[in-house]
């Protein structure tokens, strides 16, 4: 099998430096660019497989880069940006991006993401998603109604029959906020008692620990403080 080729997009060539050297152990080819205009040449002379794209940059910024990418391509991207950035990260989410990290980036995690997108985006056949009635697709997550499975980056995830249900009534509900009362009638379609907090919170836990990369620091089933839970929607 071919290895696969990743481009990585910063202007500052010493993060473009220590990226490649990371992922050349690990095991992949990789293409560099300083900014977003040599990017999208890259992209068309050269087969990439996934983009490590920073924001900031001078000529094309890293959000015009992927707009122009996403008129003709679905390859995953990955955006790198700043802790103080936050409006950038969610642009990009917006724009077409399909995850971000946070510099510094922690190359164990960074790794992480970049063979969770490529296990995703080879499953789907080098193509986007595409929404069908049986199956729910928010972020890396796909929920196949018919089959009954959570698919989580490209791999099935084994859950409980409850843990299933709940997972099925947040990504059916997806940026809506439920209280712990209304989760437990809903899934266990019984009436809440006085103590059904713990019950709810303990199967949410065990939930993160199989979706999500880091299950302290979750990115799909969020706490609302005072209120309850939310399954967090991501753009397609």
């Amino acid at each position: 099998m071919d290895k696969e080729t990743i481009l990585v997009v910063d202007d500052n060539k010493e993060i473009v430096y220590s990226i490649s050297e990371l992922l050349k152990y690990e095991g992949y080819n990789v293409v560099k660019a300083y900014d977003g205009m040599e990017a999208l040449e890259a992209m068309e002379t050269k087969q990439i497989d996934l983009i490590l794209l920073d924001v900031m940059m001078p000529r094309m910024n890293g959000l015009s880069a992927l707009m122009k990418l996403r008129e003709k391509s679905r390859i995953p991207v990955i955006i790198l940006s700043a802790k103080t950035e936050e409006s950038d990260k969610v642009s990009g989410l917006v724009l077409g991006a399909d995850d971000y990290i946070e510099k510094p980036y922690n190359p164990t995690e960074l790794i992480a993401r970049i063979k969770a997108h490529l296990r995703r985006y080879h499953v789907w056949g080098g193509e986007a998603p595409k929404e069908e009635k049986d199956k729910i697709v928010n972020g890396g997550l796909v929920l196949d109604k018919k089959q009954r499975v959570i698919i989580v980056e490209g791999e099935e995830v084994k859950l409980t029959a409850t843990e299933y249900k709940m997972l099925e009534f947040f990504m059916e509900h997806l940026g809506q906020v439920f209280s712990a009362e209304q989760i437990y009638e809903n899934v266990w379609q019984e009436d809440a008692g006085y103590s059904v907090e713990n019950t709810v919170m303990v199967h949410i836990r065990h939930i993160r620990e199989k979706i999500e990369i880091d299950s302290k620091k979750p990115r799909y089933v969020k706490v609302v403080w005072g209120i309850g839970y939310k399954m967090e929607k991501f753009k397609k």
